[in-house]
Order: C-alpha cells, then sequence, then structure tokens
C-alpha cells in the first residue's frame, strides 16, 4: 500500500483490496470447462483473528458451478469494480438499516478485539464502516435483488 498507516486505518475501504487479482479469480471460476477437465482453483479467505487475508486458503473445483461472493464492493460500479460486478449472474443487496448496521458494527468490533470500549468501537463505526457503505450505495449498479435484514432472535439463540 501506498500509505500503509492510512490503510491499516481505514481497513474495509475500497482502496485497501486488490479488485484486479478479485477479477481475475472470478473470470478464472467462469471459465468454460473442457469435457473431463478438472482443476482446483485456489482463493483467498479473511483470517479475523489476525485481521489479513490468508492467501489460497479455499479450495474451488472446477465442476462447482454454483460459487457465492459475498463482499461489500462487488456491487460498485467503479474502476475495476464496476468489471467486476458485472461479471456475477445475479448481484444481491442486503438492506438493513443504518443504527441496526452501527451497533451490530460496534458488537463485531468489541467482540473481534478491534475496540476495547463500546466508545471506540462506535468511533470506527461512525469515521469507516459507515462511511465505507455510504460509498457503496452512492456508487453500487442495481442490484438484481434486495434482501432486507431483520433480526432473527430465534436463529441467534441456536433455534
Amino acid at each position: 500500500m501506498a500509505d500503509p498507516i492510512e490503510a491499516h486505518a481505514r481497513r474495509g475501504a475500497p482502496f485497501t483490496f486488490d479488485p484486479v487479482s478479485l477479477k481475475a479469480l472470478i473470470e478464472r471460476v467462469k471459465a468454460p470447462l473442457s469435457a473431463g477437465e478438472e482443476q482446483i482453483i485456489y482463493a483467498p479467505s479473511f483470517d479475523h483473528a489476525l485481521k489479513d487475508p490468508v492467501e489460497d486458503d479455499i479450495k474451488i473445483l472446477s465442476s462447482q458451478r454454483v460459487l457465492i461472493f459475498e463482499g461489500n464492493y462487488l456491487s460498485m460500479g467503479t474502476e475495476v469494480w464496476g468489471d467486476i460486478a458485472r461479471l456475477f449472474d445475479e448481484r444481491w443487496f442486503v438492506e438493513v438499516d443504518r443504527e441496526v448496521a452501527r451497533e451490530r458494527l460496534i458488537a463485531r468490533h468489541l467482540k473481534a478485539g478491534l475496540a476495547a470500549m463500546r466508545e471506540e468501537a462506535a468511533k470506527r463505526a461512525d469515521e469507516n464502516d459507515l462511511p465505507n457503505g455510504d460509498y457503496l450505495i452512492a456508487n453500487g449498479l442495481t442490484p438484481h435483488r434486495v434482501v432486507w435484514s431483520v433480526e432473527d432472535l430465534e436463529y441467534a439463540r441456536g433455534g
């Protein structure tokens, strides 16, 4: 990164990702197969304990033809992200009330150890995560489907 300190402070912002490599990965998994051809494609994951990506952590067989990619910027229309978004057969957007999203972010930051106190977690949500979401919404392509996120207390309790 050109400015590692800013990149660390703004983790999760679009510029902290490698969309060129992501585009190449998606093009690889979408490539037509030759008869009898089987190959393994490796994709990175993200280790929340380390707070960093893990290269070649997810194994994708070329015979696996239905894949779900999840990520904040996969429907964005800017720069390389727009090329990526157009590669997907469907783009879904999960809509959530802003205050619900903020509370979820605060809880996630506390649980992941990104913040020691609620105030610190709230500051990170307000100054980094929510502006990233605003940027996505302002620059996103029209989704094929919108799903409204709700609290499912039965699920949260384990059924």
